[in-house]
């Protein structure tokens, strides 16, 4: 996990955001590969294992993805450095790709396919409730069981920040304060206003 991730993820408890805490125990330069992070609100806490952050509930999901690396890009429409950009259930098996397409921007795999491990250029987080801040990402993509369930779709959606987007290779699902730019039989991309 990319240390400077823990800015933008948020405690799985039901209550208003706020910071978590990172204590790392090992580093591979700004990687944490072991470690402890906690909400500093509601006591809760997990441990960073071989880089890898299990929020609780998050499993793996199926290998591919009905998104390839070059339709995320195109589809989410950024250019340039910096930020960080999500990948959902299946969209996680091309974290690899995106981040040769995307130089400078760090890619967080929320629950992707078992293949997807550390040692790719992603933070892998395990959830089983959408793991990331609000107005906190350049982008968001899911594919998978991860697209099909409309409120992780709508959990995902609000962490994009305003004028940005979301593609989801799955049914669409009606995202308040969002514009649908397109629309396929199994894909569809909005933006933020």
């Amino acid at each position: 996990m990319f240390i400077e991730l823990t800015d933008h993820l948020r405690c799985p408890g039901d209550h208003d955001e706020a910071y978590l805490v990172l204590l790392p125990d090992e580093m591979d330069g700004r990687a944490v590969r072991r470690g402890v992070l906690g909400c500093p609100v509601c006591g809760w806490a997990t441990t960073v294992q071989e880089g890898v952050v299990d929020f609780g509930g998050g499993g793996t999901d199926e290998p591919g993805s009905a998104l390839t690396a070059g339709a995320i890009l195109a589809f989410l429409g950024l250019s340039g450095p910096g930020g960080y950009v999500a990948l959902a259930g299946a969209a996680g098996s091309e974290a690899s790709a995106l981040a040769q397409l995307m130089p400078g921007v760090r890619i967080i795999a929320v629950n992707p396919p078992s293949t997807a491990v550390a040692d790719q250029p992603a933070s892998v987080l395990r959830a089983g409730r959408w793991p990331i801040k609000e107005a906190s990402v350049r982008g968001v993509a899911l594919a998978g069981s991860a697209a099909a369930e409309a409120a992780w779709v709508t959990a995902a959606a609000r962490s994009v920040l305003p004028g940005l987007r979301i593609a989801v290779a799955g049914p669409r699902v009606d995202l308040p304060g969002f514009q649908l730019l397109a629309t396929t039989d199994s894909a569809w991309v909005a933006v933020r206003k």
